[in-house]
C-alpha cells in the first residue's frame, strides 16, 4: 500500500510546485524582458542513506523536479520612442549592479537617470559600463545607441558638442552558465563576472516585453490542477484500500 501512497504524495507535492510556477511566470505576463520558468518532472528510486534502493525492481519511487531552468526565446519588442529605453535583439544581456555589489544581467531596458546623475533600471540598480556604474552630465539628453555607446549632450550646447560618456556592458555567456536569482536577475553559477560581448545589438527607442504565452500558461495551470486532484484522489484510495485490509485482518 506505502507504494501508491509514496507515489501519490510526491506527485501531488510537485504538482503544486509546477502551479506556483506557472502562476508566477502569468503574473510577470507583462513585466519587461520577463523569461519564463521552467520546471519538469522526473521520477527517483526510494532509496536509503547507504544509496541502496528499497529492493531490485524499485517498485517505490518519488516524484522530484529536474533542474529547473528559463525560456530564453526572445520577447516581442515594441517601440517607445524613449531615448532611455533599449532593448537586445537576438542573444544578450544587459549587465548591472546589485545591492551586494555584485554583477547581474537582466533584458529589462527601461532605464532613467536618477537625482545623482546615475542610470538605473526601473528596479533602481545601477547600469553597468566599461568603467563600472554609468554617471551621465546633469541634465543632459542622453541617447543610446545600437552598440551600447551612451552619448550625452548638456543642454544649451551645440549638437556638434555631444560626447560619449560610456558604454553599455553588454554580455553573452552560455545560457547553461546562468542562474536565475531570488531578485528576478541572472548570475552567472560561478559568481565570476561574464566578458563583454561586442557582437550583442541593442534597439534603441524600443522595449522587449515578456516572454510569457498566457493562454499556454493558463492551459498548464488546467492541468496542474487536473494532476493535483488525480493524486489526491490516489491517496483517498490507498486511505479506503488500506481500511478495507485492516478490516479483513481483524475478521481473520
Amino acid at each position: 500500500m506505502d507504494r501508491l501512497i509514496y507515489t501519490a504524495m510526491t506527485g501531488a507535492a510537485q504538482a503544486l510546485a509546477q502551479q506556483d510556477v506557472v502562476a508566477n511566470n502569468l503574473a510577470n505576463t507583462s513585466t519587461t524582458g520577463f523569461r519564463a520558468q521552467l520546471a519538469n518532472f522526473r521520477s527517483a528510486p526510494l532509496s536509503f542513506g547507504d544509496g541502496s534502493t528499497v529492493n531490485d525492481d524499485t517498485t517505490r519511487t518519488f516524484v522530484l523536479s529536474s533542474t529547473p531552468g528559463a525560456d530564453y526565446t526572445p520577447g516581442p519588442i515594441s517601440q517607445t520612442g524613449n531615448p532611455l529605453d533599449v532593448a537586445v535583439q537576438g542573444p544578450g544581456w544587459l549587465s548591472v549592479q546589485t545591492a551586494d555589489g555584485n554583477e547581474a544581467y537582466t533584458r529589462a531596458g527601461n532605464l532613467h537617470v536618477d537625482a545623482n546623475g546615475q542610470l538605473m533600471t526601473a528596479n533602481n540598480l545601477p547600469v553597468i559600463g566599461n568603467s563600472g556604474p554609468i554617471a551621465v552630465p546633469p541634465g543632459s539628453d542622453i541617447t543610446i545607441g545600437k552598440d551600447g555607446t551612451v552619448s550625452a549632450l548638456v543642454a544649451g550646447d551645440p549638437p556638434q558638442s555631444i560626447a560619449v560618456i560610456d558604454q553599455l556592458k553588454l554580455v553573452n555567456p552560455d545560457p547553461n552558465t546562468l542562474e536565475r536569482g531570488n531578485d528576478g536577475l541572472f548570475h552567472t553559477a560561478d559568481g565570476n563576472p561574464a566578458d563583454a560581448d561586442q557582437t550583442v545589438v541593442l534597439a534603441p527607442g524600443s522595449i522587449e516585453g515578456s516572454n510569457v504565452n498566457p493562454v499556454a500558461a493558463m492551459v498548464s495551470m488546467i492541468t496542474n490542477a487536473r494532476q493535483f486532484q488525480m493524486q489526491t484522489k490516489l491517496l483517498q484510495n490507498a486511505d479506503q484500500n488500506d481500511q478495507s485490509a485492516n478490516q479483513l485482518l481483524t475478521f481473520s
